[in-house]
């Protein structure tokens, strides 16, 4: 199974995206967690302490591993350098693993302009499509807001494509946006987890705006915002929240089946 879990900031992906996680590792899964968005902060709704987290340096900033693989120095541009470079062993040798999911944080490429052909974008590129089309386990890919890290060759290797969505207008144009950038590498079937509901406005609001694209509610938690500022997983912080996302998991399954 491989996932891929995007949508703006702060609509609560992280937190779909670990306990999925925990919960196919609870299954007796091989779960790699890869957190692949910037604002990188999956190893702590994992629950990865504050010491261990400071230690994880992304694929991205490991300079050495970067020329090593790439045979260019981190940061060049215009220079010759492997665009194949050798990735299989990398989650093996740079993984974290707490709860039986092992963690790989990517890291990101800070340029001033798009479309870099750098030696780091090359590796992640690289990497992205070894974790996807290559990785024999459960894979879930915690994204920034979009699908860029997945190229048309990659994409074809994802099971699901999920955007988690809370009742707005804004997070529906992001799924908008999502969708569109899916079309156009080849993907149709982009599915929905709406976060954050209230009540039944809520609910029909959604219903209406994303019709059978939806996975299934999470409901809003005072429980589940405590535990961010208690520096605790929400795995551990709210039950009713891990079995609304077993239900969601239950139906990507379903969906998987369906579309195969």
């Amino acid at each position: 199974m491989k996932i891929a879990i995007t949508g703006k900031g702060g609509v609560g992906k992280t937190t779909v995206s670990s306990i999925l996680s925990r919960l196919y590792a609870d299954e007796g899964y091989r779960v790699l967690a890869v957190d692949a968005d910037p604002d990188a902060n999956l190893a702590l709704a994992l629950g990865f302490t504050k010491k261990e987290i400071d230690e994880i340096v992304p694929i991205s900033e490991i300079k050495d591993l970067i020329a090593e693989r790439t045979g260019a120095q981190s940061g060049s541009i215009g220079s010759f350098f492997k665009m194949n470079p050798k990735v299989d062993d990398i989650p093996e040798r740079y993984c974290r693993t707490l709860n039986g999911v092992s963690l790989l944080t990517m890291g990101t490429v800070d340029t001033g302009g798009s479309g870099c052909v750098c030696p780091e974008h090359v590796l992640l590129k690289r990497l992205t499509s070894h974790l996807v089309l290559q990785n024999k386990d459960v894979v879930i890919m915690d994204m920034e807001a979009g699908i860029e890290h997945l190229g048309r060759g990659t994409a074809s290797g994802v099971d699901a494509f999920i955007v988690v969505i809370e009742p707005g207008v804004r997070s529906l144009q992001t799924f908008e946006k999502v969708k569109k950038l899916a079309n156009d590498i080849g993907v149709s079937e982009i599915k929905v987890v709406a976060n954050k509901i209230r009540n039944k406005e809520d609910e029909d609001f959604i219903r209406d705006n994303v019709g059978d694209s939806l996975l299934g509610f999470i409901h809003y938690s005072k429980d589940v915002i405590d535990s961010d500022r208690n520096n605790q997983s929400a795995y551990d912080a709210d039950l009713n929240l891990k079995e609304e996302i077993k239900i969601i998991k239950n139906a990507i399954e379903s969906s998987v089946r369906n579309d195969s």
